[in-house]
């Protein structure tokens, strides 16, 4: 019984740490709601690692959370709201980086990867069927026959 009551009296003391910060925002229509969301997911804390606006508790995502949600209520557009925190905090807000001269690399980078060991594996079969093409099974013979006085000696 004592055991019980502890574990009712310990039950609130857990969920002390569950006191994160949650922010509710008023949508004037539940497509606004969506959008906030999407976006909250899509851009970047710039001051966190790898967190997104959305899960992080930083003031500055706070922030962005707030301006993300102004401009949603003022009728931007996502493009218009990406491009406006980009203006501001740099291409490090957004996780999918647009395709310019700085991130050309880093998009065509996979595909170089990709082809580059597409070339080894090819050069790696060519090779394999030089080595084990043999003229006749004579030459083969004899080859065994070089390679096993060899190993013999």
């Amino acid at each position: 019984m004592a055991r019980w009551l502890l574990l009712v009296l310990l039950i609130p003391l857990a969920s002390l740490n569950a006191n994160a910060v949650i922010e509710t925002y008023e949508f004037s229509t539940p497509e606004l709601e969506v959008r906030y969301k999407a976006l909250s997911q899509e851009l970047r804390c710039p001051k966190c690692q790898n967190q997104n606006i959305a899960d992080s508790n930083a003031p500055i995502s706070r922030d962005l959370r707030a301006i993300v949600h102004q401009q949603l209520e003022a009728g931007a557009s996502d493009e218009e709201i990406i491009v406006y925190l980009v203006d501001r905090y740099g291409e490090f807000v957004r996780y999918r980086p647009g395709v310019d001269n700085n991130t050309f690399w880093l998009w065509s980078a996979p595909l170089i990867l990709l082809l580059m060991a597409l070339t080894v594996v090819w050069l790696q079969i060519r090779g394999d069927r030089k080595a084990s093409t043999v003229e006749s099974n004579e030459a083969r013979a004899r080859e065994l026959r070089e390679k096993y006085a060899e190993e013999s000696k």
